[in-house]
């Protein structure tokens, strides 16, 4: 336990106890419940989630939710504070623990850390970029935008309970200063923005993206026509990796280049075009499956396991899938870098309209579709290293002064022959 009493607590020493827990049931209507420390179901929390499905939220962002709660749930029962009786200064100290504090190792389902069964590969060290991506893996201790989510999270949970009058009357996570001095006549998108007092500033990145080389690699590295199959069509529409797949086998219309997924976001069905060799990496699939005893049929799944007894395919799976090629190649691409290549690759077209990328990725605001128009970063590398190429290259080449600039006064000023 930690000890109360502001700067009393020992944050450096503090491991985070496992209680409690976040668990999904079948019910539509209650997709995740929290559970507290003595199993109980944790109804504030469930409240919450009413709300958020209220508001169309989907399942994964409860669940996303759910996991910043439980976080903050385990952190309270250790300090031995009602949630409805945090104030500021439990709100700030977990702040600083989860900037400080390592995060913890899963258990794997057979009693062994998850960690150890990932074999090491080249620059798979917590931190250290990869050698082949130039990416740094996940770091020991939580990254910023991982805290930016769960304070945004916290406060709005009490916002929600603090509106409905069952939690505390002040909120323990409160506005940046600078936001609330913002007069009521500032812009609606001024006064909107995240501005936490207690949320870190999430540096801004270039969307990564897989080069071509680099991916000519990657599927080439590929064993089996189904993962050929994905990555072909996760390249050539960019849709996400939860909507390809959860197609089924009649969402599939080779003759007019159309894939049938359902959104994300809005659950709205939306045919999207696909590049050719995606429909023919797939038949050479679906051939081999249905011999193999795949289900067959237009409400079917479209993607299998490999191997009996066959079952959907899942995201793990496919994540494993990607994280098999990965280790044979010692990189650490990830299954969204495909959806940001097939953005990136659409996005620099000149002849394809920004919104028409738009429609195509599914994006709500165009602002999100215009963060693909900047080059990559090995383009910029690229461009910067040909920069100094013609600037060593020129460095011997007479520079001749503008028209009313005498050399001689030029060269008293600034010490150089001209």
């Amino acid at each position: 336990m930690l000890e109360t009493g502001g700067l009393s607590r020992d944050l450096i020493n503090f491991v985070l106890p496992q209680t409690g827990a976040l668990v999904e049931v079948a019910d539509p209507a209650q997709p995740y419940v929290l559970l507290d420390a003595d199993g109980a179901v944790v109804e504030s929390v469930s409240a919450f989630f009413a709300e958020l499905q209220a508001c169309s939220r989907p399942p994964a962002t409860m669940r996303s939710y759910g996991m910043d709660l439980l976080r903050w749930w385990r952190f309270l029962h250790a300090v031995e504070v009602e949630w409805h009786r945090a104030t500021r200064s439990e709100a700030r100290d977990f702040a600083r623990w989860m900037a400080i504090a390592p995060k913890p190792v899963r258990t794997h389902w057979r009693g062994h850390p998850a960690s150890a069964k990932v074999r090491p590969t080249a620059g798979s060290l917590a931190g250290v970029p990869n050698a082949v991506t130039g990416r740094a893996g996940p770091g020991l201790k939580y990254a910023v935008a991982t805290r930016a989510h769960c304070e945004t999270v916290l406060r709005s949970f009490y916002d929600f309970h603090l509106d409905a009058g069952t939690g505390p009357i002040v909120n323990p996570f409160p506005l940046g200063r600078e936001r609330r001095r913002l007069p009521s006549t500032a812009g609606r998108a001024a006064r909107s923005s995240p501005g936490g007092r207690y949320r870190p500033s999430v540096p801004v990145r270039i969307p990564g993206r897989i080069p071509d080389a680099r991916f000519d690699e990657l599927f080439a590295a590929l064993r089996y026509n189904r993962d050929r199959a994905l990555l072909a069509f996760w390249v050539s529409n960019g849709v996400r990796a939860e909507e390809l797949l959860t197609c089924r086998q009649r969402d599939v219309l080779p003759g007019e280049q159309l894939l049938g997924v359902v959104r994300k976001g809005t659950r709205a069905y939306q045919q999207v075009p696909s590049a050719v060799d995606a429909f023919v990496w797939l038949r050479l699939y679906q051939e081999e499956a249905w011999r193999a005893g795949v289900p067959r049929g237009p409400g079917r799944w479209l993607w299998w396991t490999l191997r009996p007894p066959f079952r959907p395919l899942t995201y793990h799976a496919a994540r494993a899938m990607f994280g098999r090629v990965n280790r044979l190649l010692g990189s650490n691409w990830t299954l969204h870098d495909l959806r940001r290549t097939a953005a990136y690759r659409m996005a620099r077209d000149p002849k394809l309209a920004l919104t028409d990328v738009q429609w195509v990725l599914g994006h709500a605001h165009l602002s999100t579709t215009q963060i693909y128009l900047p080059a990559g970063r090995d383009e910029i590398v690229d461009a910067v290293r040909a920069h100094q190429v013609r600037q060593a290259g020129g460095a011997g080449v007479p520079v001749v002064p503008a028209t009313g600039y005498q050399p001689d006064s030029l060269a008293e000023l600034f010490g150089r022959a001209w």
